[in-house]
């Protein structure tokens, strides 16, 4: 079949549309964005709205996260539902549970007066029973559903697709970094030949670009200001370290910015854990959140960060999309995403609705060419903090504790006071303020912040040759090395082998589900019997891995590996660009 794009670049201010009012929508969903505050669409619901309203037909909206695209499928997706016909009609696919939640949280407000129409939710990581109870009592018309348990559900008859009229895929490029191309591609092969599809992504890699071309007929493709936009009420900051204090710096940090209500983004799970357990040991106000976490426990943490009950969240990227959360004081990057776009959608957390916000990165000396590529790409300045010391964290607590003495009620019991009065009479003014003040003062490790953590950025060197990062390494860096430069540490027993010879075979799982390269190849030896001599080439990427296998054992090892568990995820496993 071929595919033709109808394409439509927009300028923001060529838009005629400047209200929701003519886009087209029902006065039920006019009334209900009305009570939200919503008056004037974006760029990205401006152009897709009234071209889904039209008539039925295949779209392409890309745009990035925090465009306002959730609005631009749900609104006109509630007016195209017949709310007579109570059968699914629509199933939204969202990557993560976060934003599946989000997505029907939405839904949800925007169809406020029009009841008729039923929404359900489902996602792994609850029970599935309760799911399908739920979803016989009351059929509903639009599904939102992660991957995988939309695929088991199919499989088990709880939801049919007899019927269905539209498949909406949000965040279609980020499913596919997933590795969930193997449940899409399922899931769009079961639905009915005649079916509605609009697909929503941040961009369009080959992959995204072979869906459409399958999937897809004659799809209006809109594409509205794909450059990435760092919002202008974000004071970016940097603090350069040693990697060995990173953590003591956030510390310090937390201790002169009491009043923050900060999300501190880690690349993996374990990561993310460690630093919020021991935050917590610390006696700061920090939860973590990440995948490894049951979706119970998820649900508690981001409700005691909704409510302010928690200060500081500590998240991956991942278990961070779908937050959504206002006045963000704070963004702190424990180390920098590989992704331009990555950074503005953590960042773009604070600053909201015309607020000021801070997004801090905490650097190594090695991160500082991917730091001014960041400046350069996105068009900003981030400026160097120094690390606070224990003047500075003495004088920020003292304030705070001034405060919270001004501010808070004096005690009414009479007696007691007068008890107090009495048993504090042989003490001056001055000398009970002062041991109050030692009281305070003695929770705070100020001994180990009088070391002086900032680092003076190196001068660029004209060759790589002989290159060290500031980690602890021993003399000339002999015996360790950072894997993140794709292949890793390959020295146990034989070193570092490039074979060039065998078959790059690719598996869903990478750094941000907390894999090294030890792990991978602990994992190929249990399952395949390959050992380390035998693998070649191991390249550690975001969310996937690469690995050199010999060619005559390709076969077993893609049959063996594929669909088995590593660091908790079922993973693909095929040869690479395939």
């Amino acid at each position: 079949m071929r595919v033709v794009y109808l394409i439509v670049l927009l300028q923001p201010k060529e838009f005629d549309l400047q209200t929701f009012e003519q886009l087209g929508l029902s006065a039920n969903i006019l009334k209900a964005l009305n009570e939200k505050g919503f008056t004037n669409p974006t760029d990205i619901q401006a152009q897709a709205i009234p071209a889904l309203l039209e008539e039925p037909k295949d779209l392409i909206g890309l745009a990035q996260t925090g465009t306002g695209k959730t609005a631009a499928f749900c609104l006109p997706l509630l007016d195209v539902i017949d709310p007579d016909f109570k059968k699914l009609q629509a199933i939204i696919i969202a990557p993560t549970r976060e934003l599946a939640q989000q997505i029907a949280k939405e839904l949800e407000s925007f169809s406020k007066y029009t009841p008729e129409i039923a929404t359900e939710i489902v996602y792994g990581g609850t029970s599935i029973v309760n799911q399908i109870r739920s979803i016989k009592k009351r059929t509903p018309q639009i599904l939102v559903a992660t991957p995988g348990r939309l695929i088991d559900l199919i499989e088990r008859k709880a939801v049919r697709l007899d019927e269905l009229q539209f498949v909406i895929l949000d965040e279609a490029d980020e499913m596919l970094n997933m590795g969930f191309k193997e449940d899409i591609d399922k899931i769009l092969e079961q639905a009915p030949e005649g079916k509605i599809t609009w697909l929503f992504s941040a961009t369009m890699p080959p992959d995204i670009k072979r869906l459409t071309k399958r999937y897809m007929t004659n799809p209006v493709e809109v594409s509205v200001n794909q450059e990435v936009k760092v919002n202008d009420n974000i004071e970016h900051l940097y603090m350069l370290v040693k990697h060995r204090d990173k953590k003591e710096a956030l510390k310090r940090f937390l201790d002169v910015t009491p009043d923050a209500y900060a999300v501190v983004f880690c690349r993996t799970r374990r990561e993310t854990q460690t630093l919020a357990d021991q935050l917590i040991e610390a006696g700061y106000n920090a939860e973590a959140l990440h995948g490894d976490l049951s979706q119970e426990k998820r649900d508690v943490v981001m409700n005691r960060f909704r409510k302010k009950t928690t200060q500081v969240l500590v998240c991956t990227d991942v278990a961070a999309r779908g937050i959504d959360v206002d006045d963000l004081t704070h963004v702190i990057h424990i180390s920098l995403p590989d992704d331009r776009s990555y950074y503005t959608h953590r960042s773009g957390r604070t600053a909201r609705g015309g607020k000021k916000g801070v997004s801090i990165a905490i650097l190594g000396g090695d991160e500082m060419t991917h730091l001014h590529s960041l400046e350069k790409q996105l068009k900003i300045t981030i400026k160097q903090a120094l690390v606070p010391n224990s003047a500075e964290i003495a004088q920020a607590r003292l304030q705070l504790w001034v405060n919270q003495v001004y501010e808070s009620e004096p005690l009414k019991d009479k007696d007691v006071v007068e008890a107090l009065v009495n048993a504090f009479a042989d003490l001056s003014q001055e000398d009970l303020i002062a041991r109050l003040a030692a009281l305070n003062m003695s929770r705070f490790n100020l001994h180990e912040s009088q070391r002086d953590l900032n680092m003076k950025e190196e001068p660029k060197r004209n060759s790589g040759k002989g290159r060290r990062n500031d980690r602890d390494r021993g003399p000339r860096g002999k015996g360790r090395r950072d894997d993140r430069r794709g292949g890793g540490d390959r020295e146990r027993g034989g070193g570092k082998r490039r074979r060039g010879n065998g078959d790059a075979v690719f598996i869903s799982v990478g750094k941000m589900d907390g894999l090294n390269v030890p792990d991978l190849l602990n994992v190929i030896h249990k399952k395949t019997g390959l050992n380390q001599r035998q693998i070649g080439d191991i390249q550690l990427r975001r969310n996937h891995s690469v690995v050199e296998v010999p060619q005559n054992s390709t076969t077993h090892f893609i049959k063996t590996l594929n669909g088995s568990k590593i660091k908790g995820r079922n993973v693909i496993v095929k040869k690479d660009r395939e």
